[in-house]
């Protein structure tokens, strides 16, 4: 709403937050009704639907950060530049590349769990439901399916954003080294690397702590010690780091309650 928050930025941003909330509307709800009413029961085909979500909104949010890493680079290696390679035609491309990427990947992995067979216990330690624990549940012989889903998610959502990441934060740190001043608009969007590396080593660090050790190495608890750091946690603090220590959105917060007093 605010015309100063109109930047490639802040459009990246606002892709940030909407997968955030996205997130955590996919857990809290359903855990939420599982807690007050103690029924604590869900079908196969939700369970499957709540994956299927929790895997695209991750993928996409994996593939964003590693994109809002380039906005950072271009905007302090190549500021006169920025306009040109981070054009409105350009961002909406990258930001829907970010959202349909994971969908096959992740409905493919929702179809697989309902084509299972299940016996024996039913029981999930858990409070929501997670790809690799409803597997253990299957009596289906699954482990080439989970190799090869292992390999390609953690190629395409870990470790090709996470290199991205890297690239981006070397350049940076080579051009301001290379420096003797930077411009003032290079000061802000050094400003905005610091929120973009608090959210991103809280994101990967939690979600390399979870995906890449098996799950049956941690007790019950200490998975979902580390599924809530990889989902509503970090969902949670994102608009403490990025927004409410940003100058920028405090202002527009402010500009906008003072129009909306004067209106009435």
């Amino acid at each position: 709403m605010d015309s100063a928050l109109q930047t490639p930025m802040y459009f990246f941003l606002s892709q940030l937050s909407f997968m955030d909330m996205c997130q955590v509307l996919v857990i809290v709800p359903q855990t939420a009704v599982h807690l007050v009413t103690q029924k604590k029961t869900i079908t196969l085909f939700q369970c499957a639907a709540q994956i299927f979500f929790m895997l695209n909104i991750g993928g996409a949010e994996c593939l964003l950060l590693a994109i809002m890493s380039y906005d950072r680079y271009v905007a302090i290696c190549r500021p006169l530049q920025y306009p040109v390679l981070m054009r409105k035609r350009f961002c909406l491309f990258m930001s829907a590349g970010a959202w349909v990427t994971p969908f096959p990947y992740a409905l493919i992995k929702a179809i697989y769990l309902l084509l299972l067979s299940y016996c024996g216990s039913n029981v999930m330690n858990h409070f929501f439901c997670e790809f690799p624990i409803l597997v253990k549940l299957s009596c289906s012989d699954t482990s080439f399916f989970e190799k090869v889903s292992l390999f390609l998610g953690g190629n395409l959502f870990l470790l090709f954003p996470f290199s991205v990441i890297v690239a981006s934060y070397v350049s940076i740190l080579l051009q301001i080294m290379k420096a003797h001043r930077l411009a003032e608009r290079s000061h802000k969007a050094l400003d905005t690397c610091l929120s973009h590396l608090c959210v991103v080593t809280i994101f990967y660090g939690s979600a390399i702590l979870r995906h890449v050790n098996p799950s049956s190495s941690y007790p019950g608890e200490q998975v979902q010690i580390f599924s809530a750091l990889c989902t509503i946690a970090t969902s949670t603090v994102n608009p403490f780091i990025y927004s409410l220590r940003n100058r920028d959105v405090l202002a527009a917060l402010g500009k906008l309650f003072r129009k909306r007093k004067v209106l009435k």
